[in-house]
């Protein structure tokens, strides 16, 4: 299902037939180094992954992380969305791409789009959390009019993680 639509993007659920994309994103080297490995080595893992995380955030929030793709080509590239996570007071936004499609201005598309679809569904304030070494993603938060709120540690984790905020 289609959620929104920027000048060069596509987001949209994600289905069942994306299991090989999102194994292949989930075991990018940025993905291990700054999110985590969630352990996705088969198709059957990635699937598993889909119907746990998204899909099921999907019927109970409303929202989740979506296939972010390419209009032109329908290639998926990315995932950016909303996450509801156990620990954290405030729905958050998420972004990862594929290595080859970063520095192109795509995560901050779908990340503005993102922000714009919070407003719309009437959430009035999101956050997001970074690892403290991820340069890049704080740089795109800072760029979306987010502030450095302090620090955060998610429950089951001992890393402490960088806390942005922005009230609508």
């Amino acid at each position: 299902m289609k959620v929104l639509e920027t000048d060069r993007l596509t987001l949209r659920w994600i289905e069942a037939a994306d299991a090989e994309f999102i194994m292949r994103l989930l075991n990018e080297p940025g993905w291990l180094q700054y999110i985590g490995d969630k352990g996705i080595r088969t198709i059957e893992d990635a699937n598993g992954y889909i119907l746990k995380g998204p899909r099921a955030m999907y019927e109970r929030e409303g929202f989740g992380l979506f296939l972010t793709e390419r209009k032109e080509d329908h290639t998926p590239i990315g995932l950016c969305g909303l996450i509801k996570r156990d620990g954290l007071e405030d729905v958050d936004i998420g972004f990862a791409f594929l290595s080859s499609y970063q520095s192109q201005g795509y995560a901050f598309e779908a990340a503005r789009a993102t922000v714009e679809l919070a407003k719309d569904i009437g959430i009035k304030r999101i956050i997001a959390i970074t690892t403290k070494d991820n340069e890049s993603s704080s740089k795109l938060l800072e760029k979306l009019d987010m502030q450095l709120e302090g620090y955060v540690t998610l429950p089951n984790d001992t890393e402490e993680l960088k806390k942005y905020g922005l009230n609508f």
